[in-house]
């Protein structure tokens, strides 16, 4: 029986039979860092083990998230980068690149104007077979791909810049390409509730009047606006060049506009009680962002207020109410469950259809391509799974979670964070 349609019984299955989330939690956020203005890799590395870990910190023991963040190569002098920094803060890059904890391409930076500044920063990815997946456009620089917001050529071919078929062979898949939304939750109902501040009310009713603005050009036709309408974290969509790419959509939810508070000093005014709430309320996901390099001093470079926020986030996560992991992980997860395909047998055997192949390894795409995944079930313990034909011993039996139903699912792979 194929999966489709209203909940129905059928012996130990409940339909609709994929949670939305991994167990337990009801929303997903990715902290989507641009690593603009971060003065030296000492910084980067500072944030990333307060953010990361639990360990002591110039800022006091880290909130234990998974945050993500990202690199660039050919910048000015004074802001990190890899050409930029010295043997050790390169050896940083490499091994946050393995641990998934860099997982993002922030262009190839402000220098980078040209096809052979790309080409010379993939070689040295792939010498150290540094995978990256996920692309991000910078400022306006000649190697963005978006061509009106971001002002790119990357995708352009004849243009010097264009590097496209570099990029893309290499690996990335998914691009940013400038578009920012206000509304909380994303692959959710759009919602303007939420933005409206009574402590500044002129200001916040421009932000909704503007978000508002947006949906309404989406439903005329506008390119430029086409992603803010049906709310989707991402699509798919061509480059200039042809070459298919999943575009996805960023999101910060500050009642000043998609502008402010992107930076440390605005998580207060972001990372609120009442923005996680209608996050969780409407079982969105949310890719924040923001640029955590931009601080006001090196030593202790998050502040109180902003450590604050993230460890109130830290809470949600703890609860069981909204799963944080990184960009790539996120957009890999949403596109996972948007993909494969849900069958039940006679004998209470969920197949799930993935596509795994012969060439790839059956145990690694079981934990990296399907961890989270929670199927809906009546009696844990009488259900069994195959995954492409192939049996699924190692089933967490998950009690019920907020609408009463019972599941199992695979474990969600925790992201080891190294040590230097």
């Amino acid at each position: 029986m194929q999966i489709s349609g209203n909940s129905v019984i059928n012996t130990d299955v409940e339909l609709p039979l994929l949670r939305r989330f991994p167990y337990p939690y009801q929303a997903m956020l990715a902290i989507c860092s641009d690593l603009d203005e971060t003065p030296d890799w000492r910084t980067y590395w500072e944030i990333m083990r307060f953010l990361n870990t639990t360990e002591t910190t110039s800022m006091g023991p880290g909130v234990g998230l998974e945050v993500g963040n990202s690199i660039y190569f050919d910048m000015p002098s004074g802001q990190f980068a890899y050409w930029n920094t010295d043997d050790a803060g390169r050896a940083m890059v490499r091994a946050l690149i393995h641990s998934g904890h860099i997982d993002c391409l922030h262009s190839y930076g402000d220098l980078a104007t040209k096809r052979e500044h790309a080409g010379k920063a993939l070689d040295e990815l792939a010498r150290y077979d540094c995978r990256l997946k996920v692309w991000v456009d910078h400022g306006t620089v000649a190697t963005n791909f978006g061509a009106d917001i971001m002002q790119g050529h990357g995708d352009e071919p004849g243009h010097e810049a264009y590097h496209a078929d570099l990029t893309c062979g290499y690996g990335i898949r998914y691009v940013w390409r400038g578009r920012v939304t206000s509304v909380i939750g994303q692959d959710a109902r759009r919602s303007l509730r939420g933005l409206f501040n009574v402590r500044h009310p002129l200001t916040s009713l421009r932000t909704v009047s503007k978000e508002w603005a947006k949906g309404a050009r989406a439903r005329r036709g506008d390119i430029k606006y086409a992603m803010h309408g049906p709310n989707r974290l991402m699509r798919d969509t061509h480059l200039r060049d042809g070459r298919p790419v999943c575009e996805f959509i960023r999101c910060n939810p500050h009642w000043g506009g998609v502008s402010c508070g992107d930076r440390p000093d605005g998580l207060p005014q972001v990372l609120t009680k009442r923005f996680l709430d209608d996050l969780v309320e409407r079982q969105g996901t949310c890719i924040l962002y923001t640029h955590l390099g931009k601080i006001r001093r090196r030593e202790g470079p998050l502040e109180a207020p902003a450590r604050q926020a993230l460890r109130l986030l830290a809470n949600y996560q703890e609860a069981g109410k909204i799963l944080v992991t990184t960009t790539q992980r996120m957009l890999k997860y949403c596109r996972m469950m948007r993909e494969i395909t849900t069958t039940i047998d006679d004998e209470n055997v969920v197949h799930v259809r993935v596509g795994t192949g012969k060439d790839i390894s059956f145990d690694r795409v079981t934990e990296m391509v399907l961890g989270g995944l929670t199927i809906y079930v009546l009696r844990p313990d009488r259900v069994r799974v195959r995954i492409d034909d192939r049996p699924v011993s190692s089933l967490c039996q998950n009690g019920p979670d907020k609408s009463g139903r019972c599941s199992v699912s695979l474990a969600w792979p925790v992201l080891d964070f190294p040590y230097q």
